[in-house]
């Protein structure tokens, strides 16, 4: 970067409309996810598709919930989380964990059981379960990153988000 360059990078970044700044990132297509935890009121989980891995030696993994996400705050007493890559058939998941429902109403008739201390659902392509290492400022989110403790996948083709839709991959 040039000198006197970065002040011009962080003046264009304060310009962007939050709304403009969706549409352009709606291009990139990221695949989603159920972040999960549990706490003395059952199992909670928020959808999410800010989600990656962070490092492989060590396993490490990296996720941005909503700073007033309850699933966030069960995760921050539970002290650890799950990640659930959705399969292609599972969009209805991902519109019931992305809804501000009471987290019973979420899992009422959800297929799931518990790993490592954390709802896992079933038939999603993805597992993670991760202990939780930091909670990082990231503006209206929270950077969550967590050990690896599990991972495992099943076949099949995962959900994606694009350009404001659900679909599947293939």
């Amino acid at each position: 970067m040039r000198k006197g360059q970065a002040n011009t990078v962080r003046a264009m970044a304060d310009t962007v409309e939050p709304d403009r700044f969706r549409a352009a990132l709606g291009a990139l297509p990221t695949g989603v996810t159920v972040v999960t935890a549990s706490g003395p009121d059952g199992p909670s989980g928020a959808t999410a598709n800010a989600v990656t891995s962070l490092s492989l030696e060590p396993p490490l993994m990296l996720a941005c919930l909503d700073r007033g996400s309850r699933t966030l705050e069960v995760l921050r007493a539970a002290g650890h989380f799950g990640i659930n890559g959705l399969a292609a058939e599972q969009e209805d998941l991902a519109l019931r964990f992305s809804s501000k429902d009471p987290h019973p109403e979420k899992w009422r008739e959800v297929d799931w059981v518990e790993s490592s201390g954390i709802p896992r659902i079933a038939r999603a392509l993805l597992w993670v379960a991760c202990e939780l290492r930091d909670l990082i400022d990231g503006g209206d989110h929270l950077i969550v990153t967590g050990g690896v403790l599990e991972a495992e996948r099943v076949a099949g083709d995962p959900l994606i988000f694009h350009r404001g839709s659900y679909r599947a991959l293939g």
